[in-house]
C-alpha cells in the first residue's frame, strides 16, 4: 500500500520574514519585503528594487561555525541551510555532528544558479592569476548540489541526497520528488526545499529581458502587482523554503506535530509546443498538470477551496487564471479563493515554489487566506473569469481543508501539489 505523507517540519527565509513565526505575521499583515537597492541603480538596472531576506551576523552564527563561514560567499546556500535546519528542528530533531548516519532520511534541495557571488569572486582572482587564493570551498559553493552537500554535512542523512533544478518550478518539484520517495516506501523522511541567490548577477539577465518592472523604483512596496491591471512585470526576490516530509506511520510513532498532509501532485512539461516556449507556458500542458494533480490526490476539482497561484505580475497572469478555470471547470463565484504570495515577496525564482508552498501550508494550518496586496485594480481579463471577492486584498479568516499550489517555470515546466488539513 502507498504510504500517506505528512509535513512535520517547516522552515523559511523570505524577504518579508525569516523564520516561520515572522513569515506568518507578514502573511497575515500583508507586509511587503521589497526594498530599493542602490547597487542596482549604480549598475544601471531598469528595475532597482528586489526582495532580499535580512540575515544578521548573529543569526548566521547560530547555524554555521566560524570555520564554515570563513571565505563563505553564497547567499543561496546560506538561505537554504537556515531554512533546512529550521525545518529539521521544527520536526523535533537535533543538529548533532556526532549523530549516527540516518539511512531512513534523505534530502532533495533544489536551486537555480548556485553561488554566483562566489563564482564571480573566483573568476576575479583567476583573472589576476591568483589561483591559490580561490580557497578550499569554491567548488562546494558553486556546484549545483552545494546546498545539499552543506546541509547533509550538518545532518548526516544516508538516504538519497540530491539537488534538482527546474527554474521557477524547482521547489514544488523537490517537494513532490520527496513525496514520491516516501509514498513508495523508499524513505521514512525527506528534507526537501529550494533556494535562490540574490543580487545583480542573478537578476541582471531578467532585467535585460525587460520582464521586471521599472515603474516603482520610488515605491518598492507597491511594485509587485499580481492579478492587477497596472502590473508591469515581476520584482526579483530571493530566499529559501524547506519541509520535513514524513510517512504518517513514522510521524505518529514518534508523536510528531503534523502541519498538513500532502495528498499528491503532478509534474510535467509543455515541451515548448502548442504555444509553449522557453518563457511561455503551453496552456494544454498546464491544465493537464492541474487535472492530474487532482486525480493523483483522489479528490474532485470542487474540493479545492483555495489556490496559491504562480502569478508573477506579468502578462501571463490572465492566462494562468484561464488555465485554472478550464482545468477545474469553475468560474465566477464558483471559482476557489486565489492569492499570490509574490505580491509580498516578489518572484524568488528557484526558491519561489518552496517559499510559496510554505505559505500555503501556513494558511491551511492557521485557517486564513493571505491578501493579494497591490491588487485594488483587478485585471479586466481576470475579472471576466473570477468573481472579485475570490481575490481578496485583505486577510480573510476561513475554515477550509484543501489548498492547491502550482509553479510554472522557464523551459515550459510545470508542477502542482495538493495539501490537506491533517486529520486521521
Amino acid at each position: 500500500m502507498k504510504q500517506r505523507v505528512v509535513i512535520t517540519g517547516l522552515g523559511v527565509v523570505a524577504p518579508n520574514g525569516v523564520g516561520v513565526t515572522d513569515f506568518t505575521k507578514a502573511l497575515k499583515n500583508g507586509t511587503s519585503g521589497i526594498t530599493f537597492h542602490q547597487q542596482l541603480k549604480g549598475l544601471n538596472f531598469s528595475c532597482q528594487i528586489g526582495g532580499i531576506p535580512q540575515i544578521s551576523e548573529v543569526l548566521k552564527s547560530k547555524y554555521f561555525t566560524d570555520l564554515q563561514l570563513r571565505g563563505f560567499n553564497s547567499s543561496g546556500i546560506l538561505y537554504g541551510c537556515i531554512a533546512g535546519i529550521d525545518a529539521w528542528q521544527d520536526a523535533g530533531f537535533n543538529v548533532d555532528s556526532e549523530s549516527p548516519l540516518d539511512y531512513d532520511t534523505g534530502l532533495i534541495f533544489g536551486t537555480g544558479t548556485s553561488g554566483v557571488e562566489k563564482f564571480r569572486e573566483a573568476i576575479y582572482n583567476l583573472d589576476k592569476g591568483d589561483v591559490r587564493r580561490l580557497g578550499s570551498t569554491v567548488v562546494l559553493q558553486t556546484m549545483a548540489s552545494g546546498v545539499s552537500a552543506y546541509l547533509n554535512g550538518m545532518l548526516g542523512l544516508g538516504n538519497q541526497v540530491t539537488t534538482n533544478s527546474s527554474a521557477c518550478a524547482t521547489g514544488t518539484e523537490a517537494l513532490l520528488m520527496g513525496f514520491d520517495r516516501i509514498q513508495n516506501g523508499k524513505a521514512k523522511r525527506m528534507l526537501v526545499g529550494s533556494c535562490s541567490d540574490h543580487g545583480p548577477y542573478i537578476w541582471g539577465g531578467f532585467d535585460a529581458m525587460r520582464v521586471m518592472t521599472y515603474k516603482h523604483n520610488d515605491s518598492p512596496e507597491t511594485a509587485s502587482r499580481p492579478l492587477s491591471a497596472s502590473a508591469s512585470g515581476f520584482v526579483p526576490g530571493s530566499g529559501a523554503g524547506a519541509f520535513l516530509l514524513e510517512s504518517l506511520d513514522s510521524a505518529l510513532e514518534r508523536g510528531a506535530t503534523i502541519h498538513a498532509e500532502v495528498l499528491g501532485g503532478e509534474v510535467n512539461s509543455g515541451g515548448q509546443r502548442q504555444g509553449g516556449t522557453l518563457t511561455a507556458p503551453n496552456a494544454e500542458a498546464v491544465q493537464r498538470c492541474i487535472k492530474n494533480a487532482i486525480k493523483n490526490s483522489n479528490i474532485h476539482p470542487n474540493d479545492i477551496e483555495v489556490i496559491n497561484g504562480h502569478l508573477t505580475a506579468t502578462t501571463k497572469d490572465a492566462l494562468e487564471i484561464h488555465n485554472w478555470s478550464k482545468a477545474l471547470s469553475r468560474e465566477g463565484n464558483n471559482f476557489p479563493y486565489i492569492n499570490s504570495t509574490k505580491s509580498m515577496i516578489g518572484h524568488c525564482l528557484a526558491a519561489s515554489g518552496a517559499i510559496e508552498c510554505v505559505a500555503s501550508v501556513i494558511q491551511l494550518k492557521e485557517q486564513f487566506i493571505a491578501p493579494n496586496i497591490n491588487c485594488e485594480d483587478l485585471h479586466a481579463s481576470i475579472s471576466e473569469i473570477v468573481a472579485s471577492e475570490k481575490i481578496p486584498n485583505q486577510k480573510i479568516d476561513l475554515k477550509f481543508n484543501i489548498i492547491a499550489k502550482a509553479s510554472f517555470g522557464f523551459g515550459d515546466v510545470n508542477a502542482c501539489v495538493i495539501f490537506k488539513k491533517f486529520d486521521n
